[in-house]
């Protein structure tokens, strides 16, 4: 589907100085794919280190999609930070899960759930 027939939607705000929630709709494949990754990629640039990536409104994403994903998985990991994946629609927690790419990018239900994980065992520390 051309790009003109399904716009992608990219939203960031800032949940913390190092913490970006970016809220994604339409369709992420060879089309958008470019657009997303450096969209997140600047986010990164800009210091942030943990992306949330809200994908909801994301009915449907192939292969182009997947990758982005993974090479913003990479190059946060390399800055010490995270990806994490959050409210995927059906369809595409399928293709993660049957692909292998939620094995390596955590998908939680909302922003709650994903802070919990970038806080990780330092949160739980502080609460002790």
């Amino acid at each position: 589907m051309p790009l003109a027939q399904n716009p992608l939607s990219v939203q960031v705000s800032r949940v913390r100085d190092d913490v970006a929630l970016v809220t994604v709709a339409g369709h992420l494949d060879f089309d958008t794919a470019s657009e997303f990754q450096q969209r997140l990629l600047e986010q990164l640039r800009e210091g942030r280190r943990h992306l949330l990536l809200e994908l909801s409104s994301v009915p449907f994403m192939d292969s182009s999609g997947m990758n982005a994903v993974l090479r913003v998985h990479h190059e946060a990991a390399e800055r010490s930070g995270s990806v994490h994946v959050m409210a995927p629609a059906a369809a595409v927690r399928r293709v993660l899960d049957l692909t292998g790419v939620s094995t390596m990018v955590p998908v939680s239900d909302g922003v709650d759930a994903a802070l919990a994980l970038v806080d990780g065992p330092a949160s739980r520390r502080r609460e002790a």
